[in-house]
C-alpha cells in the first residue's frame, strides 16, 4: 500500500498557471530587429511546424513539476501491520564503574576477570532475553549519569554497556550510589507504577554524591520504584608474595547493611554474587519478574519512495535545460 506523509502538497499543482495569470505579461518588442519583405511568401506551413515543435516542453515542464510535488509529498511504502511483543515492564540497570571493581576475583572459561567485564558477561544475557521490556543503562562512580535512556532497542544497550570501562565517570575511585537511584527516581517517574523496576549493581559502599542511599531509597519508595540490588565480589581471595600465601577479602568494603535496606524499603531484595555462576544465576532470578500487562501494540513497517519521482522530476528538468540551451 502507498500512501503520502503530506498530500496537501498536491494543492500546489495549480500554482504555475495560477501565477502565469496573476503576474503581468512579459512586454513583447512591437518593432521587428530586421524586416523581411518576402516573409510572406514563406506561407504559415512552416510557422505552424515552429510552433507544434515548441510546445512539448510545456508538457515536459507540467510533468516534472508533478513528479516534484510527488516527491515532496514523500510518498511511502506501507508493509503489514506487525505485532511488536510489549511487555510493560520499564527496567534500569545501574553498574557501578569506580576504580574497585577492577579487582579481579572473577572467573570466565577459566580466565581470571575483574568485576565489570563479570557484569558485561552476565548483564548481556540477561539484556539479550528481556523481550518487551524497556531497558536504560546508569552508569555511577565518583558521579551517576544516564548512559542509555529507556528503549526497545536491546542490542543498542548490550553495545553500549559493553564499551563502558573503569573510571568513565571521573578518575576518582569513590562511589555515588544514592545519586544513581535518584536519577533513576527522575527517568522512572513518568512510567507506569507497576512497572517501574531497577537493578544495581555494585561492590562498595556510598562515599560521595549529594544523596544518602537510605534517603534515595525512601524516595524510590514515595514513586513506587521496586530496586533489586546486587553485592558484587568475592569474599575471600589467595594473594602470593615473598612472604607466602595468605588470604584477604576484596569485598571488606561492601556495604551489605545499606544495600538490604535499599531493597527492603522498595519491596525489592538483596542479592550477593561471589562468582560468576552466582551472578549468573541471580539474573535468572530476575528473569521470573512478571510482567505488567498493556495493550498490543502494532507498527507497519514503512520504506521512503520519494527518490523515485524525485528522480524523474531532475531528468524532466535536465532534458529541458539541454533543449533551451539547443535554442538558445
Amino acid at each position: 500500500m502507498i500512501e503520502l506523509y503530506w498530500p496537501w502538497l498536491l494543492s500546489l499543482l495549480p500554482l504555475p498557471l495560477l501565477l502565469r495569470w496573476l503576474l503581468p505579461a512579459r512586454a513583447i518588442a512591437q518593432q521587428a530587429a530586421l524586416k523581411v519583405p518576402f516573409l510572406d511568401d514563406l506561407g504559415p506551413s512552416e510557422t505552424r511546424v515552429v510552433s507544434s515543435e515548441r510546445r512539448w516542453p510545456l508538457w515536459l515542464a507540467a510533468l516534472a513539476w508533478f513528479c516534484l510535488l510527488v516527491a515532496a509529498a514523500r510518498p511511502q511504502w506501507l508493509g503489514e501491520p506487525i505485532e511488536q511483543a510489549v511487555s510493560g515492564r520499564d527496567l534500569m540497570l545501574a553498574v557501578d564503574v569506580s576504580g574497585s571493581m577492577q579487582e579481579e576475583d572473577f572467573i570466565i572459561g577459566k580466565q581470571r576477570v575483574d568485576r565489570l567485564t563479570a557484569i558485561k558477561h552476565v548483564a548481556g544475557e540477561f539484556i539479550q532475553r528481556r523481550v518487551g521490556d524497556r531497558l536504560g543503562l546508569i552508569l555511577f562512580g565518583t558521579q551517576a549519569y544516564l548512559h542509555v535512556p529507556l528503549t526497545f532497542d536491546r542490542k543498542t544497550v548490550q553495545t553500549l554497556l559493553h564499551e563502558a570501562f573503569i573510571g568513565i565517570t571521573e578518575d576518582d575511585p569513590k562511589t555515588s550510589i544514592g545519586d544513581a537511584i535518584g536519577l533513576a527516581i527522575k527517568r522512572l517517574q513518568q512510567q507506569q507504577d507497576a512497572s517501574r523496576v531497577l537493578i544495581l549493581l555494585t561492590d562498595g559502599a556510598n562515599t560521595a554524591g549529594e544523596l544518602t542511599p537510605i534517603k534515595a531509597a525512601e524516595l524510590a519508595a514515595e514513586h513506587k520504584l521496586k530496586i533489586y540490588t546486587i553485592g558484587i565480589g568475592a569474599d575471600e581471595v589467595l594473594v602470593r608474595s615473598l612472604f607466602g600465601t595468605r588470604r584477604v577479602n576484596p569485598s571488606a568494603d561492601l556495604d551489605e547493611k545499606t544495600l538490604t535496606a535499599i531493597a527492603d524499603a522498595t519491596g525489592g531484595h538483596y542479592f550477593r554474587a561471589r562468582n560468576t555462576e552466582e551472578l549468573e544465576k541471580i539474573y535468572r532470578m530476575l528473569d521470573q519478574l512478571e510482567p505488567v500487562e498493556k495493550d498490543k501494540q502494532y507498527f507497519r513497517p514503512r520504506s521512503e519512495l520519494f527518490y523515485w519521482p524525485l528522480g524523474l522530476a531532475l531528468l524532466l528538468t535536465g532534458c529541458l535545460t539541454l533543449a533551451r540551451l539547443r535554442w538558445s
